[in-house]
């Protein structure tokens, strides 16, 4: 004699809603340059490496322990701007002229008042397929410069 009964309509209905997909998995939302703000980050764009300048490089190869260090600032845009990326370390190879890439999860960072796109260890970045669109290169932002106000409540 079985005592289980068999899961009624409704029941199938509540397991079904409760399972919910895995969380932090979302598309990516592309956005422009010229979407940018400062302070912001989560930024997924495809964008094309205008230029790169290594403006440091310490570290010697000859020893295993002393990591090498190297920043890159590198002019990126798409058909709506373009932004100054700090690429380190083995970035700094993935960024040459002319190739587009994908940057996922990269952030806004304030250097002296101006923005500045960089990917850390919780983004990634991707080469891409070549696009073909134009790089608007008279809007940089980085040219912009912000200052901090605080606002006093009253």
């Amino acid at each position: 004699m079985a005592t289980g009964k068999s899961p009624t309509p409704a029941s199938q209905e509540l397991q079904q809603t409760n399972a919910a997909p895995r969380p932090g998995l979302r598309k990516p939302v592309f956005v422009k340059i010229e979407q940018l703000k400062p302070g912001t980050n989560g930024h997924t764009l495809i964008v094309k490496v205008v230029s790169s300048n290594t403006v440091l490089q310490k570290g010697r190869s000859v020893s295993q322990h002393l990591r090498q260090t190297r920043i890159a600032e590198c002019l990126v845009g798409d058909e709506t701007g373009t932004i100054l990326f700090t690429a380190r370390n083995d970035q700094v190879d993935q960024v040459k002229p002319g190739t587009t890439i994908i940057l996922r999860n990269a952030k806004i960072d304030m250097f002296k008042g101006s923005m500045r796109l960089a990917v850390d260890k919780w983004g990634r970045i991707e080469l891409a397929d070549p696009e073909d669109f134009v790089v608007k290169e008279d809007n940089n932002l980085s040219l912009v410069e912000y200052e901090l106000v605080n606002v006093a409540e009253e």
